[in-house]
């Protein structure tokens, strides 16, 4: 299995623990209520992958899949676990690090206007933070600029701190000041939550708007993402969502319990992991994007020219570009990004045709620390619906296999938690 997967905090076997008991705490039969799918042949394809990671325990899980022409909206598991109600296919839900592509296409558009240049110096924008003048525009979006992870505070200890605070961006950058540079500018990819709280700051600072407005002007309208927005320091979901679950052992007795986070103020992550959306608004806004209809010519080529390996035991696995990754699949490459955030962990991947899209949503901290069984169930999950049956073996033969081929969400894992 891959290193990703790893538990990031200091109780290995708090998972097993606290996912042996979720059913006890459901009303009978509410755990397990199957929820409508619609018939056809992606439902019997996906839809027993998609049992298989609610069965691993995770407690709710849910995707839209688009193949050639066909759609499958599919939900499993609980929405709220002490309450039973069912997850639901259309669930807003947060979605972490894959707010960056909206930022960065956000910047690339700037760019293509000619209001900004990619290789322009971040301190020649924003002066106040005494940046090394070295670093550009391109470096923030392709992390390779060296500045600290904003992040690496966020322990187990600050979750809870966190939850109600408000940070400015400012803050959130002087934070990432004050841990070490990775490197120098340019010198490596090193993932950084940091680089895209600058890069709001500088969508704000070229076009003289709130950068939410501002992206939602450019993205959001015209593609008809109703559901998609930022919450900013409002900590409450709008409209229809799951819990977001992580599991949480009291300090005094070591005691384990599933705790929901679903209500946080997420203006500790900005614009590098704030908004909300829904599965069938992620995959519409990606396939607009890899089909040319976001941005022009040059800067959809800048998109990946140059893209660096995010895993350096698997180089070839996933390689970075500005604001998205190329992911090598059984059947192929698939273009996209992953997100966590407290509780929720999402992956979107789409072909470069926009044939064949996944978007996938588990309110669930699986980067808190995921099991053999909820890494390989994901990863059935993901394949199967990208690639369809070639993708080989069961569910039940994907989940024992431990899925050691590929390691999905590998930007979610530099969330900073330990």
């Amino acid at each position: 299995m891959s290193n990703l997967w790893r538990h990031r905090g200091p109780w290995p076997a708090v998972v097993a623990a606290v996912l042996a008991g979720i059913a006890v705490l459901a009303p009978a039969g509410a755990a397990t209520a199957a929820p409508k799918v619609r018939p056809g042949p992606l439902a019997a394809e996906i839809q027993p992958f998609l049992d298989t990671v609610t069965g691993s325990g995770v407690p709710g899980a849910y995707v839209q899949v688009r193949r050639d022409g066909r759609t499958f909206d599919g939900a499993s598991g609980v929405a709220f676990v002490a309450s039973g109600t069912p997850a639901r296919a259309d669930f807003r839900h947060r979605i972490g690090s894959v707010t960056k592509s909206f930022v960065s296409t956000a910047v690339l558009q700037l760019v293509g206007e000619r209001r900004l240049s990619l290789d322009t110096s971040v301190d020649r924008l924003l002066p106040r933070f005494e940046l090394d003048p070295r670093i550009t525009v391109r470096q923030l979006l392709a992390h390779t600029s060296g500045i600290g992870n904003h992040t690496s505070a966020l322990t187990y200890e600050t979750v809870p701190e966190w939850q109600t605070r408000t940070f400015t961006p400012d803050e959130l950058v002087r934070l990432g000041q004050s841990f070490p540079a990775t490197g120098a500018p340019g010198e490596r990819f090193s993932y950084s939550n940091t680089n895209y709280i600058l890069a709001g700051l500088i969508i704000e600072k070229v076009t003289g708007n709130d950068v939410a407005k501002e992206i939602s002007r450019r993205i959001l309208e015209p593609l008809g993402l109703r559901d998609t927005y930022f919450p900013g320091s409002d900590p409450r979901i709008r409209g229809p969502h799951a819990g977001a679950y992580l599991p949480w052992p009291d300090p005094g007795t070591g005691e384990v319990t599933l705790r929901d986070f679903s209500v946080y103020n997420m203006t500790w992550i900005w614009t590098a992991g704030d908004m909300v959306s829904t599965m069938d608004d992620l995959n519409t806004f990606y396939r607009a994007l890899f089909t040319g209809r976001l941005l022009r010519p040059v800067q959809q080529r800048a998109l990946l020219a140059g893209a660096l390996p995010m895993i350096p035991e698997a180089p070839d696995a996933v390689r970075y570009g500005l604001g998205v990754y190329a992911m090598q699949l059984p059947c192929g490459t698939f273009y996209g990004h992953d997100g966590a955030v407290i509780g929720y962990v999402t992956q979107v991947l789409t072909s470069a045709d926009g044939r064949t899209q996944v978007a996938a949503g588990v309110p669930y901290g699986l980067n808190f620390g995921a099991t053999p069984e909820q890494a390989a169930a994901l990863n059935g999950l993901v394949h199967t619906a990208a690639c369809g049956p070639q993708a080989g073996a069961s569910a039940d033969q994907r989940r024992a296999s431990a899925a050691s081929d590929l390691p999905l969400l590998p930007a979610a894992m530099r969330l900073g938690v330990n």
